[in-house]
Parts: C-alpha cells; structure tokens; sequence
C-alpha cells in the first residue's frame, strides 16, 4: 500500500515538475530576442556617435521564466528618466496590443583612443615618445580635458603625479611651466626678436599667458607657440 501510494505522489510532483517546466519556457527565444535587440537600438539611436572610437551595447539576457505573449504590434522602447547613456542603463520595452511591460538593463561601453602613461612619471617630468602611448579607454571614467595625439603633449612638463595608466589630462601637464625661463619672440613673419623671459603662469599650445622679459623687466602677453617659447606682437 504504501509502495503504491509513493508511487502515486512520484506521478503528480513529476507531472507538476512538467507542466512547470513548459511555462518556463513558454516565452520563445524569438520574442528574447526582439525585447533585447530593441532595447539594445533605442540606446543607440540615443548616442551621439563619435568621430573615433568603439560603442559596444549589450542588453541583458532575459530570465527564461518571463511570460509575455506574443506581442502582435511593433514593441515601443523608451529610456525613462535622465539617464547616462554610459555604463548600465534601463530601457523600458512595452507592447501595447498585448498590454505588458518589461525594463531591461543595457550595457554601453565606449572607447576612446586616449594618451596614457607607460612609466611613473614625477613632478617635472618631460613627455617624451618614451613614456607615453595611445590606448583604448572606457570613456565614462575620463575626468577633465585629455588628448588623443602624443603629439599633442610632447615636450611637456609634468605638474603631477602620473602613475604608469594614467590617462594624461590637460591639468596635469604645462608646455610652459610658471617660472619656467623661455624665449619671446616678437615681431611678425619674416621680421622677429627674439629674447628671454619667465612665464608667471601655466599655459598649453595656444594659451595666452603672462611673460617677464628678463631684460626689460617688463610683463607683457604671450601666446604658446612651442615648448618653453611664447609669441607676441608688437
């Protein structure tokens, strides 16, 4: 007797077990699919795309023991709130003939080609070929102003700290260092004088900074033209 009656309950858990496991995969993978791959395109459309780099976006895989209908009308993909369009976002996929919802988180990765460092570079540290180079980096860890060329920065002093991966910004490094002695040149093409000077601040390529000519003590502008050299017109 009770032999047959284990043997009883064995059929109705196994025949619960079974129904179970055809809800489970009562979603098809097609329908997986779609809620992903439209997910997926409405964060794109939603990026401004860039002229350099890589954009990889990837919806979430679906829990297969979602149940949704089939839905019989194009899905609507929203992004709800003020998101950044960076890191995890949730995007909120609805099909209105069906009358079901679903929020599914995106991944978005961008690179950008971005000047790191290669070795620990100290305060007053001069950037050479030797100790910077070009990598691909995650560009919703970026702070500040960077640059994309080493061109760009070479010749330039360190203010601080660099540690070997750090991506070089623009306030960490002067092409012309306060106090640093430089030559001023004045004049327009074809007819310059050039002298020395001291910068009384920081610039890059293209600033205008404060200079102190040596010989006149006199403190005038200046434009960045090159490492330790300013450019004024007179």
């Amino acid at each position: 007797m009770t032999h047959r009656y284990l043997n009883f309950i064995g059929i109705i858990i196994g025949s619960l077990l079974l129904n179970f496991s055809i809800n489970v995969s009562a979603m098809p993978i097609s329908q997986q699919s779609l809620i992903q791959q439209t997910a997926a395109d409405i964060v794109k459309r939603s990026l401004t795309p860039s002229d350099f780099g890589n954009v990889n976006i990837t919806a979430a895989t679906l829990d297969s023991r979602l149940q949704f209908s089939t839905c019989s009308s194009p899905l609507v993909a929203t992004i709800p709130g003020k998101q950044n369009l960076s890191g995890n976002v949730t995007v909120l996929v609805r099909c209105n003939s069906e009358n079901w919802q679903l929020y599914v988180p995106v991944n978005v990765q961008q690179t950008l080609p971005q000047v790191i460092a290669t070795t620990h570079l100290g305060r007053g540290a001069l950037l050479s070929h030797a100790n910077v180079k070009i990598a691909m980096v995650e560009s919703r860890f970026q702070r500040g102003v960077s640059f994309n060329d080493p061109q760009q920065l070479i010749g330039s002093k360190v203010k601080r700290t660099i540690k070997v991966g750090d991506v070089i910004q623009a306030n960490d490094i002067c092409l012309v260092c306060r106090n640093d002695s430089i030559l001023i040149r004045a004049g327009q093409t074809g007819l310059a004088i050039v002298t020395t000077g001291k910068a009384l601040s920081d610039g890059a390529i293209g600033d205008e900074i404060r200079v102190q000519n040596s010989k006149s003590k006199r403190i005038i502008d200046g434009v960045i033209t090159a490492v330790g050299e300013v450019s004024v017109k007179y």
